[in-house]
C-alpha cells in the first residue's frame, strides 16, 4: 500500500515538474513574459495559438505585435461571445495593464500562428519577438507542447 501511495507522490512530481519544463519565461523592462508555449500541429495545419501571463510591473503598456520565422504571420486574436456564437478576431493590440498581468490562454485572448511553414513538433522551441509600445522587443522561445497539453488542439 505504501509503495502506491508513493508512486503517486512521485508522478505527481514528476508531472509538475516536467510541465515547468515546458513553459518559458523572458523580460524587458517593466514587462515579464511567463508560461509561453504553443501546441504541436499535423501536416498541412496552417495555423497554431501561442499562450503565455503577462505580467507589467511598470506603466500601462500594449502589446502591439508579434512575429516569428515559423510563421508567414503573427496575429493577435481575441475569442468572444457574440450572441451564442464564439468567434474569434484579430485585433491591433493587447493591453497590458500597469501594475497588473493579461494571460493569453485557449478561448480568449492569444497570439495566432498563419501560414505556419513547417509542422511544429512536440519538444521544439518556436522563437516569436514580441514587441510592446513602452517595454520594446523580446524574443521568447516558446515551447511545443504536445496536442494534448493544457487543453488539446485549437481549432479554426
Amino acid at each position: 500500500m505504501k509503495s502506491n501511495a508513493l508512486l503517486t507522490i512521485c508522478t505527481a512530481i514528476s508531472i509538475t515538474f516536467s510541465g515547468a519544463a515546458l513553459a518559458q519565461t523572458a523580460s524587458v523592462g517593466a514587462i515579464k513574459i511567463e508560461n509561453a508555449y504553443t501546441r504541436a500541429t499535423v501536416p498541412g495545419q496552417q495555423v497554431a495559438g501561442g499562450f503565455m501571463k503577462i505580467e507589467n510591473k511598470g506603466a500601462t503598456d500594449q502589446l502591439l505585435s508579434a512575429s516569428s520565422p515559423a510563421a508567414g504571420e503573427v496575429q493577435l486574436h481575441e475569442m468572444a461571445m457574440d450572441g451564442n456564437v464564439m468567434k474569434m478576431r484579430q485585433v491591433k493590440d493587447i493591453a497590458v495593464p500597469a501594475g497588473g498581468a493579461v494571460e493569453l490562454k485557449p478561448g480568449g485572448l492569444h497570439l495566432m500562428f498563419m501560414n505556419i511553414k513547417a509542422p511544429l513538433a512536440a519538444g521544439e522551441t518556436v522563437p516569436v519577438k514580441l514587441k510592446f509600445a513602452k517595454a520594446g522587443e523580446v524574443e521568447v522561445k516558446m515551447p511545443v507542447n504536445a496536442m494534448g497539453q493544457h487543453g488539446g488542439a485549437m481549432k479554426h
